[in-house]
């Protein structure tokens, strides 16, 4: 794929590494000379532009890119690149990084966001998931929210140990996407059996998370 990635600081370049070593084509556009560093990244295509103007976006080629990725430090820049992207030339796909998360709300659809990336909830998500056992973590949102990417690592007492992929009943018509066991992630194959400690990450209905975190574990009512 050809990716475009608006901002060349610290993020977008770890990305553009990480996208190059999985064979990805990159371009990395910035407007400060100081972020054009082409030496930091050599396999990439740079280009010092303003990533919200048509004109250097018509010079990027955005509308050959299959996704765009907005990771400067700017909200303001990252909603109307990614808007940009998709309404003038069409990428099918847009990532937007939310750096503070009071603006998380406009990270959706109207704004050409597809996948909003918090950074703060991303790392609330990881110390939760280290401190507990059972509990359901939103990891991040799809198209503003009308799905999420949660995660929960499966205790021994849930009822679900031992049941085969095929015969799980997911409410609000969840999907079970990764099954991660022993730190390796697997397809979750309709006939593998759910075990203890498996990590299990499902894409899921905001209004059915407490659905399925009751199903995966269920919670007696207090004074019970």
């Amino acid at each position: 794929m050809r990716v475009v990635i608006a901002g060349a600081g610290n993020v977008g370049r770890s990305i553009a590494r990480e996208l190059i070593a999985n064979g990805h084509q990159i371009l990395l556009i910035d407007r400060d000379p100081i972020a054009i560093k082409p030496d930091s990244v050599p396999e990439a295509e740079w280009l010092l532009a303003d990533a919200c103007e048509l004109d250097s976006l018509e010079e990027a080629g955005l509308d050959t890119c299959d996704v765009a990725i907005a990771a400067t430090g700017d909200d303001k820049a990252n909603l109307v690149h990614s808007l940009l992207a998709k309404t003038e030339f069409g990428v099918p796909r847009t990532v937007g990084r939310v750096n503070h998360p009071s603006n998380e709300w406009m990270f959706d659809d109207l704004w050409g966001v597809d996948v909003a990336v918090s950074t703060p909830r991303l790392m609330c998500a990881l110390v939760e998931e280290a401190v507990t056992v059972g509990d359901l973590v939103r990891l991040f949102s799809f198209r503003g929210g009308s799905a999420n990417l949660v995660e929960m690592r499966l205790p021994d007492l849930s009822p679900r140990v031992g049941t085969r992929v095929a015969d799980l009943n997911l409410p609000g018509d969840a999907v079970l996407v990764t099954i991660i066991r022993d730190g390796a992630a697997r397809a979750p194959e309709r006939d593998a059996a759910l075990e203890a400690d498996d990590e299990l990450l499902f894409v899921a209905d905001p209004a059915y998370e407490h659905e399925l975190a009751q199903y995966l574990v269920p919670r007696q009512p207090r004074g019970e």
